[in-house]
């Protein structure tokens, strides 16, 4: 029996890590792309993976950047930045088969919500990965420590668990997904801007006073959000989660980071800004995460403007 391609929104990082494990285990996979130098390089090459000693393997995709070379996708992972989720939205509608399945696995909240706005409900689901990645290259990736992918319970969910499961994707199933999403939210909003700002990997903010008190601070004001919420965290200890978080990944550059680095926009928008809007909703202060909002919103623009 043939195998349906997985289809893979996006070019970056994120997108040919999990692009390059489907087709390592022999899936077929289709990638939806629309940055050019991206797109040319999975066109002529293939996604490729490579190791920490430099060994690059390549495997082969179906890329495009026309969303009706893909009609009738029934499974597809959304996996842009959260700035362009909207764009990936409108492009799943014209290719997503009516009982197809859209799952994003991005940073930041709202993402859900956008791809349900023309989806539908049964169509689009969300879930969490702490796998990390870094792009070499256009089309090339390298995959940094390990990581797992965490979705809610969904009726659809079986095919794309067992492609996970045979591709070696640690993959596991939680009642609360809203708990799972603030789980990694805390953590982005907690590390990402600091490390974009301060341009120094994971691990150096736990070498200064200064840094562990604002990460502390940021830790404490968006507690107040996840407690008005009356969302149930899974671990008792917030600020040891993210320091735990700080160790494991000590010499990754986050997302965020590279995005600044690159001259891109950041998701600061979906991942800080998503707390000072529950803040506001609730009519909670939460100085510290507005004043770094507002930071590497200045860095993103001066970094857009540098590069053109």
């Amino acid at each position: 029996m043939t195998q349906s391609p997985i289809l893979v929104l996006g070019s970056g990082a994120m997108a040919c890590l999990f692009a390059a494990r489907l087709a390592a285990s022999g899936q077929p996979v289709q990638m939806l792309a629309s940055w050019q130098p991206g797109l040319e390089a999975l066109q002529s090459n293939g996604v490729c993976l490579e190791e920490e000693d430099g060994t690059r393997h390549f495997y082969p995709v179906e890329a495009a950047h026309d969303p009706t070379r893909f009609q009738g996708a029934t499974l597809a992972l959304v996996l842009v930045k959260s700035w362009q989720t909207e764009r990936a939205a409108q492009q799943l509608a014209q290719c997503l088969s009516p009982q197809g399945l859209a799952l994003t696995l991005q940073n930041g909240l709202g993402n859900l919500e956008t791809l349900t706005a023309l989806l539908g409900k049964q169509r689009a689901h969300a879930g969490s990965t702490t796998l990390a990645a870094t792009q070499v290259q256009p089309g090339c990736v390298r995959m940094f420590g390990e990581g797992e992918i965490i979705l809610g319970r969904h009726p659809a969910l079986s095919p794309l668990l067992d492609r996970f499961h045979r591709a070696g994707l640690p993959t596991r199933v939680e009642d609360d997904i809203d708990a799972v999403l603030w789980d990694k939210l805390l953590i982005n909003a907690a590390v990402n801007p600091l490390s974009a700002l301060l341009g120094v990997p994971n691990g150096r903010l736990l070498e200064s006073p200064y840094t562990q008190q604002l990460y502390q601070d940021l830790v404490a004001e968006i507690m107040q959000v996840v407690t008005a919420l009356e969302i149930r965290l899974p671990y008792p200890d917030p600020l040891a989660r993210v320091e735990q978080i700080l160790r494991a990944t000590a010499g990754n550059r986050t997302s965020m980071l590279q995005d600044c680095l690159r001259g891109s926009p950041t998701e600061i928008e979906a991942i800080t800004g998503s707390v000072i809007r529950y803040a506001t909703a609730y009519g909670l202060e939460v100085p510290a995460n507005r004043t770094l909002y507002l930071l590497v919103k200045s860095r993103e623009l001066y970094e857009m403007q540098r590069n053109g």
